[in-house]
């Protein structure tokens, strides 16, 4: 992977979507966020194909569409459950994201959720040596599959690049099973997402005040709150310290974790805190602290769509 990418990674998937936060994210709308993210050097972009069904991408390829191509990365990602019985129906989708990415290429291309890992593992070869494709990950595989794939791509002389799950406080399961440290120790890209679980950790939320009703996150966490006010109370506390609020902390602990996290950003006012965040340096007794309590509120974040990954 290119060495010059944030540390961040900028998420889209409720972009251009009505439901997902009880708001309609236009692209007029989102505008000053790609203008003032640009200026700060946030430009790793990261949306799926599956996301609002090509809706994000489209919103995605029109707010970059005048910025120079090598001003910024583009990762996307292709879904097994919504390919075509097509013999290439990976490079059939992938020419949907890279139409409405307005692009010729993207700088990571990811297998969403594992399928059969031989099969469309085999069809990013050809991808990547057509210059479609810069770099190749997995979302939401497990060791053994992560290891699969590896071994596959290795035989063409392709790199796996990086691995992106479902990683935050409250949904440790890639570090317990050994993800993490073997993508450390084998110069891979861990890119954590869900680090705020959509916002049930960015201290806006509590039991006097939840999650706007209507929702889908809020009928999966509303739930949850009474368990995680102690948690977000210390997080709070040891914000204090860094002069930063609750969100920095759960996003710090990722990085303090050696992975990239993806913050799903649809408003500007986020954006200065979330490059401010990338210089705390939590002590080692605060993580231990934060996961100690995160492990206490024993509640179940896992998405229908993830497996196990223990």
């Amino acid at each position: 992977m290119d060495k010059t990418l944030p540390a961040v990674a900028l998420g889209t998937w409720a972009w251009g979507a009505e439901k997902t936060f009880g708001d309609n994210l236009t692209e007029t709308k989102l505008k000053p966020v790609v203008t003032s993210a640009m200026k700060m050097g946030l430009n790793l972009w990261d949306t799926a194909a599956v996301y609002g069904m090509g809706i994000s991408e489209t919103a995605v390829g029109n707010l970059l569409e005048n910025y120079d191509r090598t001003s910024y990365y583009l990762s996307t990602k292709f879904s097994p459950q919504i390919a075509s019985d097509h013999e290439n129906a990976m490079e059939e989708m992938l020419d949907g994201s890279l139409k409405r990415l307005k692009t010729d290429y993207v700088d990571l291309y990811w297998i969403h959720r594992p399928s059969d890992v031989e099969k469309w593992t085999k069809q990013l070869i050809p991808l990547v040596k057509a210059g479609k494709i810069k770099n190749v990950g997995v979302s939401n595989h497990n060791l053994a599959e992560i290891k699969q794939a590896e071994g596959i791509l290795k035989g063409a002389g392709i790199k796996l690049a990086a691995v992106q799950n479902h990683f935050s406080l409250l949904y440790r399961s890639s570090e317990e099973a050994g993800i993490i440290d073997y993508c450390n120790k084998n110069d891979i890209t861990f890119y954590s997402y869900m680090v705020l679980e959509q916002g049930a950790l960015n201290g806006q939320y509590n039991t006097k005040n939840p999650l706007p009703s209507g929702s889908e996150r809020a009928e999966k966490y509303n739930k949850m709150l009474p368990e995680l006010e102690t948690l977000t109370n210390k997080m709070s506390e040891i914000g204090k310290k860094y002069h930063a609020n609750v969100a920095q902390i759960a996003e710090a602990w990722a990085v303090n974790k050696n992975t990239t996290p993806i913050i799903g950003l649809t408003k500007e006012k986020y954006l200065t805190p979330t490059k401010e965040m990338l210089d705390i340096k939590l002590t080692s007794e605060e993580m231990k602290q934060l996961e100690d309590l995160a492990a206490a509120t024993n509640v179940e974040t896992k998405g229908f769509w993830e497996h196990a990954m223990i």
